[in-house]
């Protein structure tokens, strides 16, 4: 019945409605004026819509003839969408007022984008999958560029557009031939379609779609817009990138992989495999000669989506669960690292420079100790919550038979460490400087990046209670 589908949508058609509301509100008001507000409030609703997915979801539940799926999994994914969206949001807000940024259209873009995201990763079908990735990317375009008076923010803008077209037109060409070969394009008629094993066209339609989502995590080979996009867009817009968009990525891998093409594993194992262990190698070793901090978390966030993509390409429920941990762990440590380049000013102007930080310890030994904890986990170092993520993965690869994999990642790990403790070296160590950063007291700013620091050294004793919630998210997704 529609009225049950509906029920099933609820919570992204209210996002929807708030965004369409939220829009034609500004426009007959007083716009700008409204945009402060407006933040607060989006990011509100995000978290009360959040806590309502969380909370009221049981079971797998279809709508529209399976089009649209909502099970353990792609809760798991929303809640962190939600709760990363609204992260980023509410420690935005100070930056772009004081530089004349903050415009109404921007929660509305990113509530559209999150509402895109929320239909990727419950996507049952290619076109329902479709259609959430062009709401989520056509809203990223824009935010992108939205310092219209900036040469760099407008190319960071345009280069991710056209690259996003040509990745849009790689999996839209493998999604015709995924859908001619199996003659549909709903995930359970393709899984169906594969039984006998995967023909040579389905086989190429299924390396098409590959290829476009690897564009969408950024992992290598199809990482080369991200350094000049992070570098480019406003930083808080970099922070958005790196934390809500990976999750809706990877949650959408996951599940065109395992529900569309799980009965032929071996067939995209070897290929996410290999996007895997090079992302990891080209986020480790492309960053050691990076001097501006943005471009080097780019560079790290290709490393890190490598490691993400090793748990999925193990094949098994656990290296699903392991693929959440992870992105789940790495989107917290994104949070608190960019709530701390946020911070990073001089005379009221950003700072992204690494040598700024040098011996930034002996000017804010509280934050360069809340920084030091997060690069030691974005490392891999233990303690470290960030260390028990990369053993995660590197446990589902080598129990998924793929032990070469792990001991590519283990390699990658200690040659990626050396950018994280350079940083350290800098803030610490590093020769004294005339010209200081600014000291930065946004409390919004100062919660998030201790509280992140705080996770990532409390989050060991138990992460939280996240294992058996992934654990449950994973079993409903490999079945």
């Amino acid at each position: 019945m529609l009225s049950a589908d509906l029920n099933i949508l609820l919570p992204e058609i209210l996002l929807s409605v708030f965004a369409m509301a939220a829009l034609l509100g500004a426009v007959y008001t007083t716009r700008d004026k409204l945009a402060p507000a407006l933040t607060w409030a989006t990011a509100a609703v995000f978290v009360i819509v959040a806590l309502w997915i969380g909370t009221s979801g049981e079971g797998t539940n279809r709508a529209f003839d399976g089009m649209f799926v909502d099970d353990a999994f792609a809760r798991f994914a929303k809640v962190g969408i939600l709760l990363a969206a609204a992260a980023i949001l509410v420690m935005s807000l100070d930056w772009m007022q004081r530089r004349d940024l903050l415009r109404f259209e921007y929660p509305v873009l990113i509530t559209l984008a999150v509402v895109g995201m929320m239909v990727m990763v419950s996507s049952g079908d290619l076109i329902a999958l479709y259609m959430g990735l062009e709401l989520q990317s056509l809203a990223l375009y824009v935010v992108a560029s939205m310092r219209r008076d900036s040469v760099k923010s407008t190319e960071a803008g345009l280069k991710y557009f056209v690259l996003g077209a040509l990745s849009s037109g790689l999996l839209l060409y493998g999604a015709s031939l995924t859908y001619g070969f199996a003659g549909t394009t709903e995930f359970s008629g393709i899984i169906a379609a594969t039984e006998g094993g995967v023909s040579t066209g389905l086989l190429f339609g299924l390396v098409f779609l590959l290829a476009g989502f690897a564009f969408k995590v950024s992992a290598a080979p199809f990482h080369m817009w991200t350094p000049d996009v992070y570098e480019g867009a406003p930083t808080p817009i970099t922070a958005f990138f790196a934390t809500a968009p990976k999750i809706a990525a990877l949650g959408l891998f996951a599940r065109v992989v395992h529900d569309a093409f799980g009965g032929v594993i071996g067939d995209w194992q070897q290929v996410v495999a290999f996007l895997a262990v090079l992302s990891m190698f080209v986020g480790s070793i492309a960053a050691i000669g990076q001097r501006d901090i943005k471009r080097l978390m780019a560079y790290s966030s290709i490393g890190h989506m490598g490691f993400a993509l090793m748990g999925l390409a193990a094949g098994t429920a656990l290296g699903v669960q392991a693929m959440l941990i992870y992105v789940a762990i790495y989107v917290a440590m994104n949070i608190g690292t960019f709530a701390f380049i946020l911070s990073m000013e001089r005379d009221g102007r950003p700072v992204t420079s690494i040598d700024a930080l040098n011996m930034y310890s002996a000017r804010e030994p509280l934050k360069a100790l809340a920084m030091l904890i997060l690069l030691f986990s974005l490392a891999g170092v233990p303690p470290m919550l960030g260390f028990f993520g990369k053993l995660y993965v590197l446990r589902a690869a080598y129990e998924g038979g793929l032990a070469w994999l792990a001991v590519a990642g283990v390699i990658a790990s200690v040659i990626g460490a050396f950018y994280y403790l350079r940083i350290v070296y800098f803030m610490y160590f590093g020769a004294e400087r005339d010209e200081v950063l600014d000291r930065n007291a946004n409390p919004v700013l100062w919660t998030l990046l201790v509280a992140s620091a705080a996770v990532m050294v409390f989050g060991v004793i138990n992460l939280f209670g996240l294992d058996p919630i992934a654990g449950t998210a994973a079993a409903a997704l490999v079945n």
